[in-house]
């Protein structure tokens, strides 16, 4: 598996090696020993698993310590835009973002340590995106930013328009980032 450092410190592009025959693909989805080599520390407790048809905005999410995770996110079937926005106030990064996507033919991952807001748009009906965290989920933990925010001017999508968009009632009232308080 090839890890590959992105712009932003501690963010991390993950390329399995496929193997391709007659019969299908076969692929290492996660290594402990790859992992450690690049120097990522991901201790992983649960996995988690969404099924959204197109236009579905998830994000951006974080959890605040004590229960702040670490996500390895994938697709499993379909499409995403992912989004990871730095939100580590000592970082020299802080409010940029990097987007990749990831679908369930190219096998891409995304390592998004803590200190980082998250969230992804589905461009392919019956999208199946899964990730591995490294802490357990706490309502009380949660915080986030508006998938919109003018500061972190994020391009989610140039072929869906805003009132294409399916978001959920939490998502459309999180803050600004500038409103945002970040606990990183």
């Amino acid at each position: 598996m090839n890890i590959i450092q992105t712009p932003i410190a501690d963010l991390f592009v993950i390329e399995p090696k496929v193997w391709k025959d007659n019969r299908g693909y076969f692929f290492e989805s996660f290594s402990a020993r790859a992992f450690a080599e690049a120097g990522i520390q991901a201790d992983f407790v649960q996995d988690n698993q969404s099924f959204s048809q197109k236009g579905t905005l998830r994000g951006l999410h974080a959890q605040k310590a004590p229960f702040a995770q670490g996500k390895l996110v994938r697709v499993i079937q379909g499409k995403v835009l992912d989004v990871a926005v730095d939100a580590r106030k000592e970082s020299a990064t802080y409010g940029q973002h990097f987007s990749i996507v990831l679908s369930g033919d190219n096998h891409k991952q995304l390592w998004v340590p803590p200190g980082f807001l998250h969230g992804f748009l589905t461009l392919e009906d019956d999208t199946i995106f899964t990730y591995k965290v490294t802490n357990y989920y706490d309502k009380e933990s949660e915080c986030g930013v508006i998938w919109n925010d003018p500061d972190l001017n994020i391009n989610w999508s140039e072929e869906l328009t805003k009132e294409e968009l399916l978001l959920s009632d939490k998502d459309l009232i999180l803050p600004s980032f500038k409103d945002f308080s970040s606990p990183f």
